[in-house]
């Protein structure tokens, strides 16, 4: 199978071309080609298809074969694929994922795509629908006890379910101890991303990240993304904010007047391959 290792600011996935190639059994080959001793190493397999409703199709499964409705940074490097490897000449594209169609535009530097940005759509707060087992329209600051303290969270979808809380040292947070509480804390059915983040100022962010299905990633798109809307409806950041990740930073803006959110980031390719999954 030849493929393609990309990453969004660290955030890293293995693509793979479906217009020419077959994946068969997709959750299993995400477990293979994720493993960092014996595979190729990455947060999950991206595949990159036809669709009948956008330009393009994003299929994502995580590290651990689950599959996953929506990823902000694995879908910047799915547009950066498609117009450098020659699928599409368009600067402007749509691509349909799990949780529906998103426009991405193209920024083109010497023929190759450097930046992406992208209508990742309006964010979901209703408890229900993210989905949280919780009363009321919103779950904003809202008290969760986890392990042995309570912890006030911010409940956001992006197309994937986050939960948000300040915490007072994100660097020296035990996020392998802590993460797995929140991923599997019975309020959230379909487990859940934890951002830990501390806000610097009202336009700076700082984050960590638990991703359900893959543990402790350098980056989160959507989650960024959940991050932003969670401090402006708390009141701590204005609408325009840049969040800082351990694999760098993405500019987030929440169009309030349309209820859209925006990402800008980075795409870059790491190197093309093939590996003989029988092996």
């Amino acid at each position: 199978m030849k493929f393609t290792k990309m990453q969004g600011i660290g955030n890293d996935y293995v693509y793979v071309n479906c217009f020419q190639e077959k994946v068969e059994h997709p959750e299993e080959v995400a477990v293979k080609v994720s493993d960092r001793h014996f595979g190729v190493g990455s947060d999950g397999l991206i595949l990159i298809k036809p669709s009948d409703v956008a330009d393009f199709e994003m299929d994502m499964y995580n590290a651990d074969g689950s599959r996953g409705a929506m990823c902000g940074n694995g879908i910047r490097c799915v547009a950066k694929y498609v117009y450098d490897y020659g699928l599409t000449d368009k600067t402007t594209i749509t691509v349909n994922t799990g949780s529906g169609v998103k426009t991405l535009e193209l920024t083109v530097e010497d023929g190759k795509v450097s930046r992406v940005r992208v209508n990742m759509g309006a964010p979901q707060l209703q408890p229900g629908k993210i989905p949280m087992k919780a009363e009321g329209d919103r779950a904003v600051d809202y008290p969760i006890w986890v392990g042995d303290r309570e912890y006030r969270i911010t409940a956001v979808s992006m197309g994937n379910p986050h939960a948000v809380t300040c915490v007072p040292d994100v660097d020296g947070l035990e996020i392998e101890k802590i993460g797995p509480l929140f991923e599997h804390h019975p309020l959230f059915p379909d487990r859940v991303n934890t951002e830990f983040i501390r806000v610097l100022d009202r336009h700076t962010v700082q984050m960590r990240v638990w991703e359900r299905g893959s543990g402790e990633t350098l980056a989160c798109g959507t989650g960024a993304c959940a991050v932003a809307v969670a401090c402006i409806l708390n009141g701590l950041t204005e609408e325009r904010v840049t969040v800082k990740l351990l694999g760098g930073d993405l500019e987030i803006f929440w169009d309030r007047d349309t209820n859209q959110v925006y990402m800008t980031g980075p795409a870059a390719v790491v190197f093309d391959g093939e590996i003989d999954l029988e092996a």
